[in-house]
């Protein structure tokens, strides 16, 4: 309520009803400026909501401002087209009846953008599923559609609605919309060829040339320039700032998918609105009768092809008139005026049969067509544009302003007069307010047999010269004498000089307003000669053969005329201002004020009663607010509602009794009464919750009793039966184990299969649990004499298992290291006595580096790859003094160097064996042949390494077969068939010299590796 609005938006009064000068016009203007200027466009007039159109965009439609509205008491926050639209959605909820919102005002007053923001509101808080939220989307995608074949620039609106609508939105029993259907009314046809200064044609003319694609215009023969099609320069307003026709066209394109248009049915729309522009630059010559005849053939082949009509019969009707006389049929031709105005009725019809067309396709896509549900409720949304008054105004002013006088009858009727009744009725005495009524203009306009309406009717229907002169004649003639209804022939001297001859003058409750006779019949008649019919007929475009019914052919009868539409309840208002954004224009703003009946609106509610209820729904709704009439009151219904009433603490003149209802004076009242009503419903709500959770929980508590006993008995029994199985079981299994255990040493028989079984499945156990984890691990189980076999057999498996398992984890380099020690092994393993110690260590690729090598010496080998390198101990052979060399290993050969120089080169094929001691010392002795003149005799070395280097000779030589491990001593051949000796033999410390006897004595240690 008051405490939850801001300051902000308490600037000035924001329900009128709260006007303290509330019969002041002045103060009511002056009311709507002050919330004009803090942007607060909407006030309230009881239930009725009205705006002034800011021209410019206000950050108050955005989901959270949604979420502010939605299901909150009318007047609790500020005044809001969301207010109003969750107030009709709550009653067509709560009292489940049918609502209708009615949006009027004058043209660019904002009804349309007003409409979308309803539709807006209620896809986004309305309970949404999978075919709701398509529902929801097609009602919202409608609009952009509807805009582009319906709306257009004028003078006052970039976007003025040219047509009427009334949207029935169908909703579900959960809330949810699930359907829609739209009705239109009086499209303005006549824009399709012509437009007043600074206006334009249909937005879908300007969207297709704008935003079309490259393609598609040249299917359809159209050139990106609006300036060259007649029908679109009339209003010389091509291009508007403030509209983007490109990306309206996408967004068009977009919500013909959304709505359900196939690409096929897009493309036969497309050709139609083209085939509108190539009527219009259609042009004509006269022949020396002066018949017309077409001059441009180029639009008759684009006509054919995109009617799909034949271009013959096209241009024979378009410049010929079918005359049935007497059986007869004849044809006419006809000159350039009437072959221009054939012309132009075929676009209008065409277009706006296809405009019909296209509302009856989304009213498809929008059919809710679930019939098993009977609780559906329906909100109505009327937008049809306002009362309009130009400097020329034609038919399409009086019939849109009579229409918008019939809405200010049902206004006044359903706002005002029905009030008065009511009260009167209910036995409420209250100071009657006085109000303009406007039926007598309504029925000057409709009345039978002597209305305007009916006078044009006869008029066109009558045998002879009719004109718009001649039906100007008759309304002097038949309603010249009414009060509202002057012409320039009656008008007295000072009205003459503001009106043209050919027109007449209605003094409408909104104003008075010239309208100009020309044109009248025609517009009324609205005629499409035979002949076009004929040929729309044949037409294969689907579209326009729905458009063009065949029956209407077969028709003698004159088409009926124009005839205006009564609408629906009004329950919304709207004011607008100058195309001029945060601009107040008071006068324009005044006379609407006036047009509206805002005043007297005011008045009527001021002086009446806010809320009003029937005894039986007011009592059924608040009867839980008073010990006396809850839970039922078994009395009078007047008396329940008096007791609740008094109960509540109402003051006399905050309310009255009627014959049938209550009715309250000020909404500050309800909505007390509301919020003491919510929190009973919490105290209400929290004892049904108490009484049924106690009642839900002592029924599931004995359940669960009489379930709990079951099912303990029932598991008892179980349990006791399963103990006695298991000690039968267990007896049987103990007294066979013994049975087995004493014929265990037997052939296996019935009597020890039993315990042969389990011996043998404890063995298995037992090896699963203790099976070797590594090669290195030896160890078995010891397995029972009948699995003996078996056992051997699985553990060489597990053997060969694990081994394998090892393999494969080896790297290469590992690999070539384990060939490595299996070659050494074989060479020295139990034959010399320094082996073990070099088990363990890694054999390396080379023992010196490329720096510790003379580069002569890399040079001199050429292109042979080293293999292997090492330091070594040469011995002369005379003296045998030691002398430091490097061992090379290739690919062909052994070689011996001396820093660069290389001393000597053993191939592998020449080398006859290997000696060396069974010691741990480090000499080896290399056989060569001795008829060999480039050797000197044997070589022998010493090596830190020996174990490694011999290995690598062995493998680069393959001469693992010719290494041998001699016992004492070696004899080596030296020079010029000489022989030599070398003594080994063990001591304390490694010692290599020459001994008395000539020869080499070599003390072993055990520490050399």
């Amino acid at each position: 309520m008051e405490s939850a609005l801001t300051a902000r938006d308490r600037v000035g009064v924001q329900d009128f009803v709260l006007l303290e000068n509330y019969t002041s016009e002045a103060a009511f203007i002056e009311n709507l400026r002050k919330r004009f200027k803090e942007n607060l466009i909407y006030t309230y007039i009881s239930s009725v909501l009205v705006s002034v159109n800011p021209y410019k965009d206000l950050e108050i439609y955005t989901k959270n401002h949604m979420e502010r509205y939605r299901g909150v008491n009318f007047y609790e926050v500020s005044p809001h087209i969301y207010a109003t639209s969750d107030n009709s959605y709550r009653s067509m909820r709560t009292e489940r009846r049918d609502q209708c919102i009615l949006i009027s005002g004058e043209s660019g007053a904002g009804k349309t953008e007003a409409s979308k923001k309803i539709l807006q509101y209620y896809a986004v808080t309305c309970p949404a599923s999978d075919q709701v939220q398509t529902v929801k989307d097609r009602l919202l995608q409608s609009n952009p559609v509807l805009e582009a074949f319906g709306n257009a620039k004028t003078l006052r609106n970039d976007n003025s609605s040219r047509f009427g609508k009334y949207m029935d939105i169908q909703f579900d029993f959960k809330g949810a919309p699930v359907g829609g259907h739209i009705i239109n009314y009086l499209l303005e046809k006549s824009r399709v060829v012509h437009q007043n200064h600074g206006e334009r044609n249909f937005h879908i003319f300007y969207q297709l040339i704008e935003g079309g694609e490259e393609d598609l215009l040249r299917r359809l023969g159209l050139e990106r320039n609006p300036q060259h099609y007649q029908y679109l320069v009339k209003g010389n307003c091509p291009k508007v700032s403030s509209i983007n026709d490109r990306s309206d066209w996408k967004q068009v394109r977009k919500a013909l998918t959304v709505i359900g248009f196939s690409e096929d049915e897009v493309e036969e729309l497309m050709n139609i609105i083209s085939s509108v522009l190539h009527l219009g630059n259609m042009q004509y010559g006269g022949d020396d009768g002066g018949s017309a005849c077409i001059t441009s053939d180029t639009q008759i082949k684009y006509l054919s092809r995109l009617l799909g009509v034949s271009g013959t019969v096209l241009t024979e009707a378009l410049t010929h008139r079918k005359i049935i006389a007497k059986g007869e049929e004849l044809m006419s031709p006809l000159n350039i005026e009437q072959a221009s105005a054939a012309r132009d009725a075929l676009s209008k019809a065409v277009y706006g049969r296809t405009f019909t067309w296209l509302v009856n396709k989304i009213n498809g896509s929008l059919a809710y067509t679930d019939e098993s549900n009977k609780n559906s409720s329906v909100i109505g949304l009327l937008d049809i544009y306002g009362f309009e008054v130009f400097q020329y105004n034609s038919f399409e002013q009086f019939c849109i302003n009579y229409c918008n006088e019939k809405l200010q009858q049902l206004f006044i009727e359903l706002t005002l007069k029905s009030e008065q009744e009511e009260y009167e009725a209910e036995g409420i005495t209250w100071e009657p307010v006085q109000y303009f009524n406007n039926k007598i203009i309504c029925d000057l306009v409709e009345e039978k047999f002597k209305g305007i309406i009916s006078i044009l009717d006869e008029e066109c229907l009558r045998p002879g010269d009719a004109s718009d002169i001649t039906f100007l004649e008759k309304l002097e003639d038949t309603v010249g004498s009414h009060p509202h209804f002057v012409t320039h022939k009656l008008a007295d001297t000072k009205t003459r000089k503001l009106m043209g001859r050919e027109e007449f003058r209605l003094l409408h409750y909104a104003g008075d307003v010239n309208y100009n006779v020309n044109g009248f019949l025609d517009k009324n008649n609205d005629l499409l000669y035979r002949n076009l019919k004929e040929v729309m007929c044949m037409s294969e475009n689907k579209i326009l053969t729905q458009c063009f019914d065949r029956e209407e052919l077969t028709d003698k009868k004159r088409p009926d005329t124009v005839r205006c539409v009564v609408l629906s309840h009004p329950s919304s208002s709207s004011v607008n201002t100058l195309i001029s954004p945060g601009r107040f224009d008071e006068v324009l703003i005044r006379h609407q004020v006036k047009y509206l009946g805002l005043m007297e609106n005011l008045r009527v509610r001021r002086a009446g009663f806010a809320y009003r209820r029937r005894y039986e729904i007011f009592l059924q709704r608040y009867k839980s607010l008073c010990p006396d009439t809850w839970p039922n009151w078994q009395g009078k219904l007047p008396e329940g509602v008096s007791t609740l009433v008094k109960h509540l603490g109402y003051k006399p003149e905050e309310y009255k009794m009627g014959r049938s209802k209550i009715f309250i004076r000020f909404p500050k009242t309800l909505f007390a009464t509301e919020d003491a009503l919510e929190t009973r419903k919490q105290s209400l709500a929290t004892k049904l919750q108490a009484g049924w959770k106690g009642y839900t929980q002592k029924t599931k508590y004995q359940k669960l009793r009489r379930s709990a006993i079951r099912i303990e008995a029932w598991w008892r029994g179980i349990l006791a039966r399963r103990r006695a199985q298991r000690r039968r079981k267990a007896s049987d299994t103990i007294r066979r184990f013994i049975r087995g255990f004493i014929y265990r040493h037997q052939e296996r028989c019935p009597q020890n299969e039993y315990f042969l079984d389990y011996v043998r499945y404890a063995f298995l156990m037992n090896l699963h649990r203790n099976a070797p984890k590594n090669v290195l691990d030896k160890s078995w189980p010891t397995p029972p004499p009948a699995l003996t076999e078996a056992s051997e057999h699985l553990r060489k498996m597990c053997m060969q298992n694990m081994v394998w398992t090892y393999c494969k984890k080896i790297s290469p380099e590992w690999k070539h290291q384990m060939e490595q020690k299996t070659v050494a092994s074989e060479l020295f393993k139990d034959k010399k006595d320094n082996y073990p110690q070099s088990v363990p260590k890694l054999f390396v690729s080379t023992r010196l580096n490329g720096e510790e090598i003379n580069p002569k010496a890399l040079q001199a080998l050429g292109t042979e790859k080293m293999k292997y390198a090492v330091p070594v101990t040469k011995y002369d052979r005379n003296g045998y003094r030691a002398r430091p060399r490097q061992l090379l290993l290739t690919g062909d050969s052994i070689v011996i160097v001396e820093e660069g120089k290389m001393k000597q080169r053993i191939e592998y094929g020449a080398l006859k064996g290997i000696s060396v001691s069974s010691l741990s010392d480090g000499v080896f002795v290399l056989h060569v042949p001795s008829t060999d003149n480039k050797q000197k005799g044997d070589v022998v070395l010493q090596s830190d390494h020996v174990i490694e280097t011999l290995t690598k000779v062995a493998i680069c030589g393959e001469k693992a077969d010719n290494v041998n491990i001699n016992q004492g001593s070696i004899t080596f051949a030296l020079s010029q068939g000489k022989e030599g000796v070398i003594d080994f033999t063990p001591g304390s410390e490694l010692l290599v010299a020459k001994a008395k006897n000539g020869h080499l004595a070599v003390v072993s240690t055990q520490t050399s590796g």
